[in-house]
């Protein structure tokens, strides 16, 4: 089983988003969270030692997640969606975007 977590910043829009749609295939554990210390569920060591894989919805996001969480990142592979915050919760042009660039990667995991 894959353990795959998205981040964004507020764990608001994008990444529960991305968490509600991957949640239903199979052979994944999808979590979700936010970098900001306010988020609806914010970013811990746990999360991120969990993961296999790590989406991160800008660039931002990765520079954040590499200063809070460095030594928790060895071995972890981070990849950017570039995703800019302009989307609704679980709005149809992120779900079509999020499938266009996420699922292509996870085959090759």
């Amino acid at each position: 089983m894959k353990k795959i977590l998205f981040i964004c910043s507020q764990n608001k829009l994008r990444s529960p988003t991305a968490e509600a749609i991957f949640s239903e295939y199979e052979g994944l554990d999808v979590e979700s969270a936010g970098l900001n210390h306010d988020a609806e569920v914010p970013l811990s060591v746990e999360a991120v030692e969990r993961a296999d894989i790590i989406f991160v919805m800008e660039k931002a996001h990765r520079n954040k997640l590499s200063k809070k969480f460095k030594p928790y990142l060895k071995g972890k592979r981070v990849i950017c969606l570039d995703l800019p915050d302009e989307y609704d919760y679980m709005d149809a042009d992120l779900i079509d975007l999020l499938k266009i660039k996420v699922l292509p990667l996870l085959g090759t995991f």
